[in-house]
């Protein structure tokens, strides 16, 4: 057993305790009743990261919940590595079904449960003990570190890209590590290479200037929810694939490489379709396998609809108005904006006559790709592999986390998502949990990978 191993070893009860404080505490950022629990979070962190040996600590207050920064900055001729993670969580409903209170923090079968376990407290927490446990059997660590934590990534992340932006001096790195990311499997650790971005909108459908009454105007006047129908139905062909012109102008296909590592991994379509109650999976463009629909092409979902009646029985009632929400998930080189300045056109073009369609643009993020051979995602591939005894996988997220983006684009450095978490671990469900088998080895990982990049 190595020195580190044994000494995480001999401490790991004792991080496991420090682990449930932070998870006790209630830091739900959408919820305006739990911004003391937010800011106490923060605080409890900042003491945490000044009881490790980290310098200039400071919480930083914001128009919304505050950042945390710190740093460590003493081998003059090695790289800067800056640590993000979240300490704010999701809320908790519904409660019933929550095996046990979702703050009190309790391990069962080797796995710790509580609300932010799995995100992103307990992912946070391996950085914490890593550069604790090198600063006491070292007195030093082989890397300049930094953390910039923030509370405010469960809802949207509104105030850290204007801090980003703002202290690029502050927060200059070598590099940005992320855990708020999963392995592929127990034992089978993953790298994250790429994120889909998003952008969202809504629109109202107009004909009339009030609903109006089936049996005096039925069949005369333009029914709201009809044309809704229509022009809904215009956004997709019958291939599945988005029918928005100039949509897919700056989509670049998966390299071979890509694909084969697609294949390795292997899917099994038959145990999906039967977890998700489906007797077919043909979703999206049916030129492209499931996989890949999934994680490395861009989507135009219809999100939401409605108009006119919707209240318990019968109402003879022609809608004036119908409404619809719709999100895009995006892929690499693919621009948030300029795609819901096509899909508002395609909506004012294709409205059908009786009827004025006003849009709202709402929410974007940009997409995130890193290639997979740069030397920081090797060294992050070779620590996993002398923790976890195998190469990752590297993996396409169909997901978005659009402040991965901005790292990379802001501070113009590679971003390594290095995830410690296991699918199934129902981040934002109920029952949130993780893996214990990760805990030390995520500790060891992220040492190695300090000690790896040191030269």
């Amino acid at each position: 057993m190595s020195q580190l191993s044994e000494f995480l070893a001999n401490h790991h009860q004792q991080n496991i305790e420090e682990l449930k404080e932070l998870l006790r505490i209630p830091s739900i950022s959408a919820l305006s009743h739990h911004k003391e629990d937010v800011q106490k979070t923060a605080s409890w962190i900042a003491g945490k990261l000044e009881d490790i040996g980290m310098e200039h600590v400071e919480v930083i207050q914001t128009k919304g919940h505050p950042i945390i920064y710190a740093d460590w900055l003493h081998q003059n001729n090695a790289p800067t590595v800056l640590v993000y993670g979240h300490y704010d969580v999701q809320p908790v409903d519904p409660l019933n079904l929550w095996e046990t209170p979702p703050f009190e923090p309790t391990i069962r079968d080797e796995k710790i449960f509580a609300r932010g376990a799995t995100d992103d407290k307990g992912q946070l927490f391996l950085h914490i003990k890593a550069v604790e446990a090198l600063l006491k059997l070292n007195n030093k660590l082989p890397v300049n570190v930094k953390f910039c934590i923030e509370g405010e990534e469960e809802i949207g992340s509104p105030h850290l890209p204007q801090f980003l932006s703002e202290n690029k001096e502050r927060l200059a790195c070598d590099v940005v590590i992320i855990s708020d990311s999963d392995m592929w499997d127990k034992g089978v650790p993953a790298i994250t290479y790429s994120l889909r971005g998003l952008c969202a909108l809504e629109f109202t459908l107009r004909t009339a200037n009030t609903d109006l009454h089936s049996g005096s105007y039925g069949g005369g006047v333009q029914n709201a929810n009809h044309l809704m129908v229509q022009l809904l139905s215009s956004l997709h062909d019958a291939t599945g694939k988005v029918n928005v012109a100039h949509f897919y102008d700056d989509v670049v296909e998966l390299t071979e490489f890509e694909r084969e590592q697609m294949k390795a991994l292997g899917f099994d379509e038959e145990k999906l379709k039967q977890s998700l109650g489906l007797t077919n999976l043909t979703g999206g463009e049916k030129d492209y396998p499931f996989s890949e629909r999934v994680s490395s092409r861009p989507t135009l979902e219809i999100n939401g609809m409605w108009g006119g009646f919707q209240g318990e029985g019968t109402k003879t009632v022609i809608p004036n108005e119908a409404h619809a929400k719709i999100s895009c998930r995006l892929v690499n080189n693919q621009q948030p904006e300029a795609i819901q300045g096509l899909i508002q056109k395609h909506l004012e073009e294709h409205a059908p006559k009786g009827c004025t369609v006003q849009v709202t643009l709402q929410d974007t993020g940009n997409p995130f790709l890193t290639p997979v051979d740069s030397p920081m995602i090797q060294k992050a591939a070779e620590a996993y592999q002398n923790v976890y005894g195998k190469s990752p996988v590297y993996k396409r997220e169909g997901g978005s986390i659009p402040i991965v983006s901005d790292f990379n684009h802001i501070l113009d450095v590679p971003v390594v998502l290095m995830g410690f978490g296991l699918p199934g671990e129902n981040l934002h469900a109920p029952n949130e949990h993780f893996h214990l088998e990760n805990f030390d080895k995520g500790i060891l990982t992220i040492c190695d990978f300090f000690e790896r990049i040191e030269k």
